[in-house]
């Protein structure tokens, strides 16, 4: 069959010397064109036995995912993470945003931030601009910032009697909500600047 002489010349041959799958798709959408071809391109290389023998795992070692209960209430489980790195916006200049998203309704509270802050202030801040208005936290999930991961942040929170699940090492999808308010509110930043707002 034509679509897998295909598949043999550009993965098997010597020339292309087992290229990964998206090397692969790269060359073959220049040449060749049919309806599953991306998918097949992927199933190929998948199975060939050479490739997977000698891939070699890359990166550091995954942790365990960790399962969070889903919550029932509003402000029972929240994710809380920073937006770094922005031009300095406002009368006081803030260079940064913590953010808090409720995992119930999915609802972001966005507060302005200046980066070198510290622990202490980031304790301030959350309690002053929202637990204070609405209600203490069940549970946080948070990635392992150093702000989050102070003896300041951890005692007041086990005095509170809220738990902090910090999001497994290597595994950002554990924290995938906040993870995607991040990247919302970077693109709208980006488009926002664009124009000129």
């Amino acid at each position: 069959m034509l679509i897998n002489t295909i598949l043999l010349e550009f993965h098997d041959n010597i020339y292309c010397g087992h290229l990964s799958e998206d090397r692969k798709t790269e060359r073959i959408k220049t040449c060749a064109w049919w309806s599953s071809w991306r998918k097949d391109v992927i199933e190929y290389c998948h199975s060939c036995d050479r490739c997977q023998k000698a891939n070699k795992a890359t990166g550091k070692q995954f942790g365990l995912i960790i399962h969070i209960q889903e919550p029932s209430t509003p402000l029972e489980v929240v994710h809380m993470d920073w937006v770094t790195a922005l031009p300095p916006g406002g009368d006081k200049s803030y260079n940064s945003c913590l953010f808090i998203v409720d995992r119930y309704s999915k609802t972001p509270i966005f507060l302005p931030f200046h980066k070198d802050e510290t622990a202490m202030d980031t304790a301030l801040l959350t309690w002053n601009r929202v637990i204070s208005h609405t209600v203490l936290f069940k549970n946080i999930i948070i990635d392992r910032d150093p702000k989050f991961t102070s003896a300041l942040w951890t005692n007041l929170h086990k005095l509170l009697g809220t738990k902090l699940l910090l999001s497994t090492a290597y595994h950002p999808q554990t924290d995938g909500l906040a993870e995607r308010i991040v990247q919302t509110l970077e693109d709208m930043i980006i488009r926002f600047c664009a124009h000129g707002l």
